[in-house]
């Protein structure tokens, strides 16, 4: 359990928040991989995600080939949703969000420096991801490594809210980015 009824809102967001960050820094921690809900036309679409920072001020970060679909629906659509589980402190975490691109700019080629070399090719394809192909070995067709498509997501919050669930009764709280962030307990 992350959280319970005598705890105040302030404990609440330093728990939350500490959880959030602790997902981008454990690969085996439950937030690690982030469901990531975007606008595509008339549907959501959605798709886990690994979460690969959390910065001092709550934004998130993920790594993407700029060709993808998430990237198209961002730009016609800015608004996305993160959405992380923790099954063993059954807790779930949804975050409103703002999206911004790093592609091509200072902090894509600072970050594409570390990627090792063996991990590039995720971002080096001849062709988009989700390219209709008649022979699943099209798909691993890579291109030169320094024509990449690397892609940095920066996900700045404005509404985190939280869900615990307890059996003696679930707790649900919501925090929004005001000029600092303010809390309220909702109705589960």
């Amino acid at each position: 359990m992350l959280f319970q009824d005598t705890d105040t809102l302030k404990e609440i967001w330093q728990a939350v928040r500490h959880e959030l960050h602790r997902g981008a820094l454990d690969t085996k921690h439950p937030f690690h991989w982030v469901n990531l809900g975007t606008v595509s036309g008339e549907f959501p679409s959605l798709r886990t995600v690994v979460l690969r920072k959390v910065n001092e001020n709550l934004h998130f970060f993920i790594y993407t080939d700029h060709r993808s679909e998430k990237c198209s629906d961002l730009e016609n659509n800015p608004n996305a949703s993160l959405h992380f589980y923790h099954p063993k402190k059954q807790i779930q975490i949804r975050v409103k969000a703002q999206a911004k691109f790093h592609f091509e700019g200072e902090l894509a080629k600072e970050i594409w420096k570390t990627i090792p070399s063996h991990r590039r090719s995720e971002y080096t394809g001849n062709q988009a991801p989700g390219t209709s192909i008649l022979h699943p070995e099209e798909g691993w067709k890579k291109g030169n490594s320094s024509d990449h498509f690397f892609c940095v997501l920066e996900f700045s919050p404005v509404e985190i809210e939280a869900l615990q669930l307890r059996r003696e009764g679930h707790l649900r709280v919501r925090y929004l980015k005001k000029t600092e962030w303010e809390g309220a307990w909702l109705v589960p």
